[in-house]
Formats: structure tokens, C-alpha cells, sequence
């Protein structure tokens, strides 16, 4: 990544006294990613004081940005995106930076051309449908056990989901990649 730091100013209208040493710190939270503060504290003067610098920290990057406008729920195809430098702390998510952590998946919202795809803005294909028979396997040690079950919502890859047994009992487990629970 390609680094980009921008300095913000203080208020003019401060009144600070002179300080022979100025530590900076890192605010509790603040990342050093995007548009942030910089803690400045006087820890050797007349008077202590403390301030925040306003800091934007850009990094440059490549990325796959959208070459048209992407319906939700559609699936997105290697054509969808193309590669260009983005800068990945515009936003909080993470960017997707390689095309299998967008390829075959569901565009969860509407998508503008010439976004940057970002993991949030994507998830896993529906394997089955709310109300759809599932298989449900439960594993241990020495041993498996498989039921059927209806599913009380779809279901997607790695998502957990609820199942409704024969017996009526819900049990809640996660979705493989074959669509079992």
C-alpha cells in the first residue's frame, strides 16, 4: 500500500503555553486508518495541556471496482469489477482484494459503478430456502447422527440458521458448504 498522511490544523483560537517536551499518543479507539486525531500532550511545560490533531491516513491500493451499477441479490461475475488503486481506509470495511472474496456471491444492496467492492457490501448465495427440507448432522467423537429437518429461514454458507426437527424441537447449527446444517 501506498501511504498518504494529511495534517489537519488546531483551532487558531487556542491559547496553549509553551512546552519544553510534547508527547503525541493514540487516542483509546482511534485507528491510525482514514480520518482520526492524533493525542498531542505537554508533559514538560509551565501549564500541562492536552489536544487532538486532526489526521487523515489514506492508503492506496489495488482493488476491484465495480464496472456497472449491481442490483441486490444479484450475483456478481468476474466481468462486474475491474482492477484500479483505491484507498482502502475511505471507508471502515475491509476492502475485497482478491476476486474470490467477491466472485459467485450476493451483492447485499444496491451497487454503484465505480465503488470499490468491499466485504460488507457482499455475502454468501442462498443454499436453500425458508421452509425447505434439510439434512442436519451432528458430529462427535466416535460417532454422527443425521436427521431431516425444515429450515425456518434460507440459508447461506457459514451462516447459522434455525431448523425445526420431526419431533418439533428447534435446534440451531451452521450452514456447509453442501447445504447440510
Amino acid at each position: 500500500l501506498r501511504l498518504e498522511v494529511s495534517l489537519g490544523q488546531l483551532d487558531p483560537r487556542l491559547r496553549l503555553a509553551a512546552c519544553a517536551r510534547v508527547e503525541p499518543y493514540l487516542p483509546a479507539g482511534a485507528r491510525l486508518w482514514g480520518r482520526t486525531r492524533l493525542g498531542l500532550r505537554c508533559v514538560d511545560g509551565a501549564v500541562r495541556w492536552n489536544v487532538f490533531l486532526p489526521i487523515t491516513v489514506k492508503a492506496y491500493g489495488p482493488a476491484w471496482v465495480l464496472a456497472g451499477n449491481v442490483a441486490t441479490g444479484a450475483v456478481l461475475a468476474e466481468h462486474d469489477a475491474i482492477q484500479a488503486e483505491v484507498d482502502w481506509a475511505a471507508e471502515g470495511a475491509a476492502i475485497a482484494a482478491n476476486h474470490q472474496a467477491w466472485v459467485g456471491l450476493v451483492a447485499v444492496r444496491p451497487l454503484l459503478a465505480g465503488q470499490a467492492l468491499r466485504q460488507n457490501m457482499v455475502r454468501a448465495p442462498d443454499l436453500f430456502k425458508s421452509g425447505a427440507p434439510v439434512r442436519v448432522v451432528v458430529q462427535g467423537s466416535g460417532y454422527a447422527v443425521t436427521a431431516s429437518g425444515q429450515a425456518m429461514s434460507a440459508g447461506a454458507q457459514g451462516q447459522n440458521v434455525r431448523v425445526r426437527m420431526a419431533n418439533g424441537r428447534v435446534v440451531i447449527g451452521t450452514v456447509l458448504e453442501d447445504g447440510t446444517i
